[in-house]
């Protein structure tokens, strides 16, 4: 039996993919007699440590934007050895150089879960952040994946990504996929009591958006697209569902009511446990025109509700929904936006049906919380 520390800046759900993946795999992986337990940066009062599933340690907030905190290091040397492992999931932050600080060259190995962190998308589109990036690079980040076991990557894509994103670039490269918890079985009374929680649904077919609500998750496009197709559908709504800072939500809220939908696009706000899966079983479809997304933990969540994913080019596990045909692909951009719900909109229900067969199909092959936990104890043990 394995002994795994994940070593994180945070598990706020509220952040998104890398703290749900480590949650899910972390529990499935108690369940097969392995220990896993996590540090996190995290406030101990914050509420969702309390009820954290895993042994957490929170040791409170580092300091400046890179989470500098003075007792990780000296956490790190007294506990490492109690652990077979440690993984560092995430980049950009001071727990990866405090993990190689302590662990490099030591009995103890320590892998690293970059998370679509060395996607070149961020370069480009954030270019001040990438030059401080450089000024971090040589010393520190491009270290810690030297000296790391095995750098793990999701999927094939967010490997070849990677290699294009800062030269040095050295790393010994493993796949892990993900992969997300079942969803529970009672989906239609979840469905139902979504629409009694939101009357204004009820009856109608919807589009859902679920996630943080983000400028690179393509938001603004999403809201341009359906206004193109919402004269032609008039019943056809569109649910937001997801934290977002005010001022862009309040942003969001304009667009659409300056295109006129601002009677059909529902702000729901951040939706957990069953309002999350009663959203995902009622809607029609999942749509995420991202323009940059590693994995995608909600695409998944939807796939195991049945529901076919209506993605970008720049969802990174694109070529696998379209290789099995439980989805459809466009870039990202308001055109290929349009074209996704349009495309959908003119499906047939003979063809929305095998689509949405074919969801959970991929779901039960691929994505299943059991065969991510497999392939991380496959990596660690490579």
């Amino acid at each position: 039996m394995k002994r795994i520390l994940h070593v994180v800046s945070s598990v706020d759900p509220a952040l998104g993919g890398v703290a749900e993946s480590i949650r899910s795999r972390g529990v499935k992986l108690v369940e097969m007699g392995h220990t896993v337990e996590v540090v996190s940066l995290d406030d101990p009062a914050a509420p969702f440590v309390a009820n954290y599933p895993l042994k957490l340690h929170p040791l409170g907030h580092g300091c400046t934007a890179w989470q500098y905190h003075t007792g990780l290091v000296p956490w790190l040397r007294a506990h490492a050895e109690r652990f077979d492992a440690v993984v560092v999931d995430g980049l950009w932050q001071f727990h990866g150089l405090a993990a190689r600080t302590v662990l490099a060259g030591s009995s103890v190995p320590y892998y690293v879960f970059t998370h679509g962190m060395l996607d070149p998308w961020f370069n480009r589109t954030y270019p001040l952040k990438c030059l401080k990036k450089w000024l971090f690079w040589p010393w520190a980040d491009y270290r810690v994946l030297r000296d790391a076991r095995a750098v793990l990557f999701t999927c094939e894509e967010e490997k070849l990504l990677a290699r294009q994103s800062f030269w040095l670039y050295r790393a010994n490269e493993r796949l892990a996929p993900l992969g997300t918890t079942e969803p529970p079985a009672h989906g239609a009374a979840l469905a139902e009591g979504f629409r009694q929680t939101h009357p204004q649904l009820r009856g109608q077919p919807f589009f859902l958006f679920l996630g943080r609500l983000h400028p690179k998750k393509g938001c603004d496009l999403l809201l341009g697209a359906f206004a193109q197709v919402a004269h032609a559908h008039p019943a056809q709504q569109l649910v937001m569902a997801g934290p977002s800072e005010a001022s862009y939500l309040a942003a969001l809220q304009a667009q659409a009511k300056a295109l006129g939908i601002e009677y059909r696009v529902h702000w729901t706000g951040m939706l957990k446990g069953d309002a999350k899966w009663g959203a995902l079983y009622a809607c029609d479809a999942f749509v995420l025109p991202s323009h940059q997304e590693n994995f995608g933990i909600a695409v998944v969540e939807a796939l195991a509700c049945a529901k076919p994913v209506l993605i970008s080019d720049k969802v990174n596990i694109w070529r696998e929904i379209a290789q099995d045909g439980c989805g459809l692909i466009e870039p990202d951009t308001l055109a290929g936006t349009t074209h996704l719900l349009r495309d959908w909109l003119n499906l047939p229900n003979a063809g929305r049906a095998a689509m949405a067969a074919q969801a959970r199909q991929t779901f039960d092959q691929r994505y299943t919380v059991q065969a991510s936990a497999n392939a991380l104890l496959g990596a660690l043990a490579a």
